[in-house]
């Protein structure tokens, strides 16, 4: 059985639950600076700051940010600690590609998902959803 960190456990529910991508970036920093500074840590962060940057109107932020996090993901096997990678790195890819457009054809900021596919993380994550923390305010 895979042990999962209690910071990447809170960055997965800031990520699909409550789609709080700053405090995402928070937990997940702390996690990367802890863990040696992972490159897989890196990419799920920069994911996330993609998608806040996007719903702040920061288009070319966003399209920095995701193009990053990708670079950093896509040498990653497709089902990595608990995670459905492949199906992320995809969206993001996709995501990515509509902010290339977006002039030609603007679309509102969406959420993306990470699917969790390991039953203890996602109970890990039900254990956090029952007892949410209390965020360190923005």
């Amino acid at each position: 059985m895979t042990s999962y960190d209690r910071l990447y456990v809170l960055f997965l529910y800031y990520f699909n639950e409550l789609r709080d991508y700053f405090e995402c970036h928070e937990v997940m920093e702390e996690l990367w600076l802890e863990e040696g500074r992972n490159p897989l840590y890196q990419g799920l962060l920069q994911v996330a700051v993609g998608l806040y940057h996007h719903g702040n109107g920061n288009v070319s932020g966003s399209i920095k940010l995701f193009s990053a996090g990708l670079d950093k993901l896509e040498g990653f096997p497709s089902e990595i600690l608990g995670i459905d990678l492949g199906r992320l790195v995809q969206d993001s890819r996709d995501y990515l590609g509509r902010l290339r457009q977006i002039e030609e054809a603007p679309f509102a900021p969406y959420d993306l998902d990470i699917a969790v596919l390991d039953e203890a993380l996602m109970a890990l994550i039900e254990e956090v959803r029952q007892n949410p923390p209390e965020p360190e305010g923005h």
